[in-house]
């Protein structure tokens, strides 16, 4: 939506309300919108953590590896 759109929405919010009600309305939104993104944050952070199953210990990663990690010359 761009610069126009949003000065439709203006001038309709202006004719539907009138300039009295307009600093009102929009502390409404506001403080639904916080609201909004404060529930969301919740829900996210509610989230139960999933873990990941333990891959089993096998002889061939206990082995040491061996040290001949060099750069080629």
């Amino acid at each position: 939506m761009g610069a126009g759109g949003f000065l439709l929405i203006v001038i309709a919010a202006l004719l539907l309300f009138g300039p009295n009600k307009l600093p009102e309305l929009g502390r409404a939104v506001g403080r639904t919108y916080r609201e909004f993104k404060e529930a969301t944050r919740d829900i996210v952070d509610d989230r139960p953590e999933v873990k990941k199953p333990e891959a089993p210990v096998t002889a061939a990663s206990e082995a040491p590896k061996p040290d001949d990690r060099r750069l080629p010359e």
